[in-house]
């Protein structure tokens, strides 16, 4: 049995930790999350590898209200392995959204100020189509058979939602890590649609270190005997081993050196002593932590997927279709705020400092700030009040800006 440590305080993309509840007047309160068909009949969705896709499901959840102007639309998009459930409470769960502390009545992303949208990622497992969704001409889920997907397919379909919902403009769209490459992706790809970018510990390309590190755990999703090629639906017995080892090794990767030794250094889990026994896999905290995230994470992510959002992060490079990083900035007409940590290495520094530099060049509008953390990848998910200085006065400026010009 997998012992569960008693330190656990560490978040992920999935849960945040909040002191407050529905009722507190700082939450968003009980919401919903809302589906809705995309691409259906004709409309279908021409993918980046050149299928087809639809109808498209797409799980999501919206906080505040749309002015009369549709001027204040915020999209904030979610890292690899979280979903539409940004803020507020599910009725009977005990956690919050997973950026409940940024997003809210008051807080960073103002509800009271801005119209928040957040939607599950295409190929995700958590109400959008994906992997374990029905393939309409088998009748059976789709497994490996669904099609590839690309950062660019995700932000199609996100730009379809917001027609759906009447926004055809953002205030800004926010994301971190794989949530920052969908942004980068947005501003490129339809130049006049944001009025700021906001981009947290990312990178216009994955790095080899991030590509070596999501082989190793794609690779053991598939040496799992239950992945029976992706087919393990129909089996109830999902290759959980692989996908919680695949989720301890990127667990490694979201920490820093100093937070994994304070936080646990070489104490035990159990007693004081050595138990001199091999198969004794939870001795030390660290172990049983990882243990802890790995089981957590096999009760809410569907293996497939895991597989497909992996690869479709190794596959981004912004320059690749434009030649130079200049080149595919340089009709965007957002403002670019971006931010790095110094004790990330999955996306380290000089990552957002090429990004910089690139839209300098290109004679873009950019604010960049290295913050000082040592809490690695992670820090943008739990550091909520150094990214509450920088964002305020950032998106209240754009704000001001987008209502001037559309006021003459």
């Amino acid at each position: 049995m997998t012992a569960i440590p008693t330190t656990v305080n560490e978040e992920d993309e999935s849960e945040a930790a909040s002191n407050e509840t529905p009722a507190d007047p700082a939450s968003c309160g009980l919401v919903t999350t809302q589906f809705v068909e995309l691409f259906a009949g004709s409309e279908k969705l021409k993918l980046g590898g050149g299928q087809l896709l639809g109808p498209i499901r797409v799980a999501y959840e919206t906080y505040g209200q749309l002015t009369p102007e549709k001027d204040n639309a915020i999209f904030i998009c979610h890292a690899l392995t979280g979903d539409a459930h940004v803020a507020g409470w599910h009725a009977n769960q005990r956690k919050p959204g997973w950026w409940d502390a940024l997003v809210g009545p008051g807080k960073t992303l103002d509800t009271n100020k801005y119209f928040v949208v957040c939607a599950n990622v295409l190929g995700g497992c958590q109400g959008t189509t994906g992997p374990r969704s029905t393939n309409p001409a088998t009748g059976l889920p789709w497994g490996l058979s669904f099609p590839f997907i690309t950062i660019g397919d995700m932000v199609e379909v996100h730009v379809e939602l917001l027609k759906h919902l009447g926004v055809t403009k953002l205030l800004a769209a926010v994301g971190g890590s794989l949530g920052g490459m969908q942004v980068l992706e947005w501003a490129v790809r339809y130049p006049d649609m944001l009025k700021a970018a906001v981009i947290l510990a990312s990178a216009a390309k994955l790095g080899a270190q991030g590509i070596a590190f999501n082989a190793v755990g794609r690779r053991a999703i598939y040496a799992d005997p239950n992945f029976q090629n992706g087919e393990y639906y129909q089996t109830g017995n999902p290759p959980r081993f692989g996908l919680a080892l695949a989720r301890m090794i990127a667990h490694i990767t979201y920490l820093s050196e100093s937070s994994i030794e304070t936080k646990f250094g070489r104490r035990l889990q159990n007693g004081t002593s050595f138990a001199y026994e091999l198969q004794q896999e939870t001795e030390f905290q660290i172990e049983s932590y990882l243990h802890y995230q790995g089981k957590r994470f096999v009760e809410r992510f569907d293996a497939n997927s895991y597989l497909y959002l992996t690869r479709a992060m190794d596959y981004f490079d912004l320059a690749e279709a434009h030649g130079t990083l200049e080149n595919a900035f340089a009709h965007s007409k957002a403002r670019f705020l971006i931010a790095s940590y110094t004790t990330d290495w999955l996306f380290p520094s000089e990552q957002s400092k090429t990004l910089i530099k690139s839209l300098i060049r290109a004679k873009r509008h950019v604010t960049y700030l290295e913050l000082d953390s040592t809490k690695g990848h992670d820090a943008f998910l739990i550091e909520i009040a150094q990214l509450t200085e920088f964002m305020v006065p950032f998106l209240s400026s754009a704000y001001e800006s987008l209502r001037q010009t559309n006021h003459g």
